[in-house]
């Protein structure tokens, strides 16, 4: 009898560690922390020019699916850090894939290639003739499971798409929980409208990217969930208080850097009863270095949202948006609308003091030890 009691619990705890091995949250490769690869990464700086710094402070887009004359002159103008893919890069496998080889041709130092293949409404590789790519149900259908499996299985499923066109970056998961109904911009893209269901399934689906070499990038900081505005438009406002915050909304963030997120989105939202005024918190040091960095004590990377939307357009000069993102602790800037003149307006900035280079080097230091954690850049070659 004791033989088989202990059989049994000996099985019990096998199949206890196998289930903690399956949706284990690091693999042999990113259980090393960005930080580990700063020193390599530095070497690698050195190296570089003020103008190649800059430009690996951008992923860009282009909204043509093959390189033309005018976007060739852009990549070899900014020297980009990143592109980032939209329906309208994407027509057919090999174009697709030829269009990635052809804008990584370019770069000295390998880019980004990042895409927001989320599932439900926002994936922007979709089956088609010549397609063999896997349809995602919505993030709330997910959610409703409460499986983390099931969204551990349903990031595989992504990440082997991604793979199979080199991407290497994708713009999710979103982790804003759905907390308005008159929310139509994040609505089903959200896991759940409470802050333990979001986290779990966020960070499981997270995890499955990152186990299979693609980069998460947790979005949109400090939630977008409790919005009715779209900031593609117009500024979302936040009315909360910061100690209402950390009730809800930044739940989902707090636990996606105990687990070591490698970027975090921050959203074009305001919060005026935090920054005490309507400064979106993408270009609010309050938010990015105050909250996001003191308080909460993250050290990786941190990207705007995409740069083109109005919420930042429509009330931000070229040089004001660059200016005020990079001082507010911002490491990569997303889609500026103007490439060539957003690289300028920080050059600009740098000849009057109004941006220090160190800030950017810093920048530049985690943007390429991110990239050497992902083998995106082999330092043997360096």
């Amino acid at each position: 009898m004791k033989k088989i009691l202990k059989l049994c619990s000996l099985t019990f705890i096998i199949i206890v560690l196998s289930a903690c091995f399956k949706n284990d949250t690091t693999n042999y490769n990113n259980n090393k922390d960005t930080k580990n690869h700063i020193n390599d990464a530095s070497k690698i700086v050195n190296s570089m020019t003020i103008d190649e710094k800059i430009g690996q402070l951008f992923i860009i887009h282009y909204n043509k699916p093959e390189i033309t004359e005018e976007f060739k002159h852009i990549l070899e103008t900014v020297k980009p850090g990143g592109f980032t893919l939209f329906n309208e890069n994407i027509k057919t496998y090999e174009q697709t894939t030829k269009l990635i080889k052809d804008i990584n041709s370019t770069a000295k130092i390998p880019m980004f290639i990042s895409i927001d293949q989320e599932g439900g409404r926002v994936q922007r590789l979709k089956s088609m003739p010549g397609m063999n790519i896997i349809n995602i149900p919505s993030m709330s259908k997910i959610g409703e499971s409460n499986d983390e499996n099931q969204a551990y299985n349903t990031g595989i499923k992504i990440a082997n798409d991604l793979k199979k066109f080199s991407i290497n970056m994708n713009f999710a998961p979103v982790i804003d929980i759905y907390l308005n109904p008159k929310n139509t911009v994040i609505g089903d893209r959200s896991f759940g409208n409470n802050a333990e269901t979001v986290s779990k399934m966020g960070l499981s689906l997270a995890n499955a990217l990152k186990n299979n070499n693609i980069i998460p990038v947790y979005k949109h900081f400090p939630g977008h969930g409790n919005t009715e505005k779209d900031s593609h438009v117009e500024i979302p406002i936040i009315t909360k208080t910061k100690e209402e915050l950390y009730q809800d909304e930044l739940i989902p963030f707090k636990n996606a850097i105990s687990n070591n997120a490698d970027i975090i989105m921050v959203g074009h939202l305001a919060l005026p009863k935090i920054t005490n005024d309507y400064t979106p918190a993408s270009l609010s040091k309050q938010v990015v270095t105050d909250l996001l960095k003191n308080e909460l004590g993250y050290k990786n990377l941190i990207i705007t949202d995409a740069l083109n939307m109005k919420a930042i357009t429509n009330n931000y000069s070229e040089k004001q948006i660059y200016e005020l993102a990079i001082n507010a602790g911002v490491d990569i800037l997303l889609m500026p609308n103007d490439p060539i003149l957003a690289f300028n307006s920080i050059k600009k900035s740098l000849e009057e003091g109004t941006i220090n280079e160190t800030t950017i080097t810093k920048s530049v230091e985690k943007i390429i030890a991110l990239k050497l954690k992902y083998n995106i850049i082999d330092k043997e070659k360096y």
